[in-house]
């Protein structure tokens, strides 16, 4: 075995980020994964930027699969499908709930064609509850889980974050769901439905400012660039840029002032305690503020590394793209596109010392594979294959 996953095999009938990026986990860790998308393809890959007629945002997360078109909407199409479904041990989807069974894919119609099938359904609100119908992308996430009311400075409107963080951690559950799924499979024989709301995903990782409300009764302030809890922790202006570092430790906050030259402030009463500094976060703060604007970026990483402190520039795109750890865990990865030429992809978080992950094959065109599947997985004649795409089956 050379991946954890080989010998898994994954339908993708998902599209943008949810989905996709689900599957894609699952492809980079050995996981066959078939993309069937509608002839011409699924509506990301009409999204800017383009790279040679080719959408980036497509590419990012469909990496590692083959790519089949089918028209779902045809009979002989919807026949195909089934018989992939025979073929695989997951069906990953992201349609809003209830339009499987109205395909006829329902899971009871997929546990008919495939009893040991997974199915791994992936929606804005997800498969149950009243609002379960409700059109939902992760923006409308960000404001409904109450992330976007948190994030920003108090006084000042709710911000989204700068990523589809709902997509994303949607997608990494639904990929954890998916595994323990086939763990499951694995000790009983049955496979089961794996639900995944994005509402609930991004709901998870908001923790204590929802514990504060529902146990205290206490709605926590926004707080920017400010750490809710201890100071001086935050993003800091220096004389050229922006420096985030974490001093609110008491600890921490010795290592601090003594890597500034002002160890007496250790024992200040003002700043001795984490209590003190949170009761004085202007002052605290403005101790880091009047030390950090006299000194460079640069300047103030090497005395911060010495301090032993959590502490980073903050970096614009460029640099966390040049960023030389990430370049080492192999977080970047070039790749050589069918059309678009080289592309870059991000690399495989999940590191594995014995059956490793990686990014063997660069996201496929449109239909690019339908034929090899048809042919050599389902064992039509070209000849089949050229009729089904007359007769817009395929």
């Amino acid at each position: 075995m050379n991946n954890a996953l080989d010998g898994i095999k994954v339908l993708d009938l998902s599209r943008f980020i949810a989905g996709p990026s689900c599957a894609m986990h699952l492809a980079d860790m050995g996981a066959d994964v078939i993309k069937v998308e509608r002839p011409g393809g699924e509506d990301a890959r009409q999204n800017a930027p383009f790279l040679n007629g080719h959408s980036i945002y497509a590419m990012t997360f469909n990496r590692n699969k083959r790519a089949i078109t089918i028209n779902t909407r045809s009979e002989k199409g919807i026949a195909l499908l089934e018989r992939l479904v025979r073929w695989a041990d997951v069906v990953v989807e992201n349609y809003r709930p209830g339009t499987m069974e109205a395909m006829g894919l329902g899971y009871q119609d997929l546990c008919r064609l495939n009893p040991r099938i997974v199915l791994t359904s992936i929606s804005g609100m997800g498969q149950t509850g009243p609002q379960r119908n409700r059109a939902m992308f992760d923006a409308a996430a960000q404001a409904a889980s109450g992330l976007a009311f948190r994030t920003g400075r108090e006084g000042e409107p709710p911000m989204f974050t700068g990523a589809f963080l709902a997509d994303y951690i949607a997608g990494a559950y639904a990929a954890f769901g998916t595994m323990l799924a086939l763990f499951h499979r694995e000790r009983t024989g049955r496979g089961q439905v794996v639900d995944i709301s994005l509402l609930d995903s991004l709901f998870s990782v908001l923790g204590i400012p929802a514990a504060s409300w529902l146990l205290l009764g206490s709605k926590m302030p926004r707080t920017g660039n400010r750490d809710a809890y201890t100071a001086p922790a935050g993003i800091f202006a220096a004389a050229d840029g922006y420096v985030y570092l974490h001093a609110g430790t008491d600890a921490l906050f010795r290592r601090l002032v003594e890597g500034f030259g002002r160890p007496e402030l250790a024992e200040d009463p003002a700043y001795r305690t984490v209590a003190a500094r949170m009761a004085n976060v202007a002052a605290t703060e403005g101790l880091v503020s009047g030390w950090l604007s006299q000194l460079t970026t640069e300047e103030a990483c090497a005395v911060l590394d010495k301090t032993g402190i959590p502490y980073s520039q903050v970096a614009d795109i460029e640099a966390a793209t040049s960023n030389e750890q990430l370049r080492a865990r192999e977080m970047l990865v070039e790749i050589e596109h069918a059309e678009a030429g080289r592309v870059v992809v991000p690399g495989v978080v999940v590191k594995m010392s014995e059956t490793p992950g990686e990014v063997r094959e660069a996201p496929p065109l449109v239909g690019q594979h339908t034929d090899e599947v048809l042919t050599k997985l389902l064992g039509l004649t070209p000849e089949d294959v050229d009729a089904l795409r007359e007769e817009g089956a395929i």
